[in-house]
């Protein structure tokens, strides 16, 4: 599974990326790299934003793994890593100084699982109306050891995830990260202005 470099939507041109921190975006299901590039401009100046489309095409659009047959908010494990490998792979071909992932949704769900794969790449990891796609994983020691700054937000009428996925998510983050948790009155699944304005200032450069 490789994802498509051609349909990678930068905030930059390539004389201007390498060196420089890096934002990763990662869409939701059956939508594609244009969705969360819109919210480039309210996002924190001086990181090259990058947002990818994922491997799979499904419902109108793309997804990082099926939906068919599957458990809503219990993947295949197997698959989730395979997309998450595919992130890997890629991320291995540029030269960046710092990488920070934000991701919606099954997006959101790919950020958790990039940490467990690499604990020690990511600056900051951002997972709106996400979840973690398993109890556990193999690399989850280390990053229990590490635990890199993640910022989880969701809202209360958010139908979407099933609750099963919310209450393991919210019992696994805090041992395996750290954790800035924003749950939004009356939210559905989707992401508000106010969220926004929450996680901009989260991945804003620490001082």
């Amino acid at each position: 599974m490789n994802l498509d470099t051609s349909a990678v939507l930068w905030s930059a041109p390539e004389r201007e990326r390498a060196g420089r921190d890096l934002l990763v975006l990662l869409h939701g299901y059956g939508s594609h790299e244009g969705d969360l590039f819109s919210l480039s401009p309210a996002l924190p100046l001086g990181a090259v934003v990058a947002s990818v489309r994922a491997p799979l095409r499904e419902s109108g659009g793309f997804a990082w793994w099926s939906l068919e047959g599957a458990t809503p908010g219990a993947p295949d494990p197997v698959a989730v890593d395979e997309a998450t490998d595919a992130v890997l792979a890629w991320l291995d071909t540029l030269e960046y100084r710092s990488v920070s992932i934000l991701g919606f949704s099954q997006g959101g769900a790919m950020t958790l699982q990039l940490l467990r794969h690499a604990p020690t790449r990511f600056a900051a990891a951002v997972c709106l109306s996400g979840f973690v796609a398993t109890a556990s994983h193999p690399g989850d020691t280390e990053l229990a050891r590490v635990k890199p700054r993640v910022f989880w937000g969701r809202g209360t009428t958010d139908e979407v995830i099933p609750d099963a996925a919310i209450a393991r998510t919210a019992e696994w983050l805090p041992a395996h990260a750290t954790a800035d948790v924003h749950v939004y009155e009356g939210l559905g699944h989707s992401i508000s202005t106010e969220e926004l304005t929450d996680f901009a200032r989260f991945l804003a450069p620490q001082r």
